[in-house]
């Protein structure tokens, strides 16, 4: 008999989700997102529960993102097919109804009214982050990976990636959506994407902790101070580059810095989707200013759609996972006109329900 793929459980005062799908570093799918959010709901109004703490099966890390491969079929299918269909194409295709549900899931995360305690240990990337990085309580370790990286599949920081990295001081949040690096714990601290740093040699007595000691006592014994940030370290020439207007401006004024890491840096981004990286750029500043995630989750579904309809999202995929030749063909022509598509409204914008259990996500309680 196959094992859920999100596991729920029980331990004194806390309830834990898992999501059990080691062998793709936990790759969220569409029923792993209706199953957290229907477990959420049942425990918000569950008195018993003081605490909610999410971890992911397996050594290698929280959650890798969504699940890739079944996104290119949908980007190959709509942008192969010249867009035909257009946007309700990819509305009703499989990744359009999972973003959904997702992004309507980080909005529940986001303002889930009891502790909700994220173990961002490992791996945790993209849709990983959504359902992390959003929590109250984001502990990292010294294993922690975390990262964006969807300009170099052809895509744009979703799932509240924009809020979250628009809200990064001195544009470390620009330069972290646009190289698509990796930021280690001490670096998620630094940049305000996390808020304790715990020993992964001391996670699994932290996490049983939470639920027999309580989280306030959990964090007193086994939150630590971190390392220093190697990207905070660089701030005063980032802060200065990723201020600028376009991304040919910031990849000039890296190469003008003349040292060999901001020259790497210029590289990296140059060699990203032209298309994804101006999309990814004007997401960012346009969501400084919204007043809300759920403002931003709204553009940013209204990106990803258009995502699908763009070649570089299917050929992306292609070159990194699927061939793995690490050699996209970009389109590089981007007009304004090109890029203003990207946030024109739909005819079915993104609406939130509240409250948090809706129709959907009681068919999953009710078969649980």
């Amino acid at each position: 008999m196959t094992e859920p793929s999100v596991l729920a459980e029980r331990n004194g005062s806390a309830a834990y989700l898992v999501l059990n799908r080691p062998k793709s570093i936990n790759a969220l799918d569409h029923e792993m997102a209706l199953a957290m959010a229907a477990k959420l709901a049942e425990w918000a109004a569950d008195d018993a529960v003081e605490a909610v703490v999410l971890s992911g099966a397996g050594e290698r890390g929280l959650c890798a993102g969504g699940d890739i491969v079944a996104i290119h079929r949908d980007a190959s299918a709509i942008s192969g097919a010249g867009g035909a269909g257009g946007d309700e194409a990819a509305q009703n295709s499989p990744s359009g109804r999972f973003w959904w549900d997702e992004y309507r899931l980080n909005a529940d995360i986001a303002s889930y009214p009891k502790p909700y305690v994220a173990l961002m240990d490992g791996i945790v990337m993209g849709g990983g982050v959504g359902i992390s990085a959003h929590a109250n309580t984001r502990i990292v370790t010294d294993r922690t990976r975390l990262a964006m990286p969807e300009v170099g599949i052809g895509f744009v920081p979703d799932v509240g990636g924009t809020h979250l990295l628009s809200r990064v001081p001195d544009n470390l949040g620009t330069y972290a959506g646009l190289t698509a690096g990796s930021l280690s714990g001490a670096d998620a601290i630094a940049l305000g994407l996390a808020d304790h740093y715990v020993l992964a040699e001391s996670l699994d007595a932290f996490r049983t902790a939470i639920g027999t000691d309580g989280l306030r006592a959990a964090l007193d014994r086994y939150a630590t101070t971190p390392p220093e940030s190697k990207i905070a370290a660089q701030r005063e020439w980032i802060s200065k580059v990723f201020a600028a207007d376009t991304v040919a401006e910031i990849i000039e004024g890296a190469r003008a810095v003349g040292t060999s890491e901001a020259d790497k840096v210029a590289d990296t981004i140059a060699a990203k989707s032209p298309t994804a990286l101006a999309v990814t750029l004007r997401s960012l500043r346009a969501a400084a200013g919204d007043e809300s995630l759920r403002q931003t989750l709204v553009r940013e579904y209204r990106v990803s759609l258009r995502c699908l309809e763009h070649p570089d999202m299917a050929e992306g995929i292609r070159a990194q996972v699927i061939d793995k030749d690490r050699n996209p063909a970009w389109a590089q022509a981007v007009s304004e006109a090109d890029i203003e598509r990207f946030f024109a409204p739909l005819d079915n914008d993104l609406v939130f329900d509240d409250p948090v259990l809706d129709d959907r996500t009681a068919d999953v309680v009710a078969g649980s």
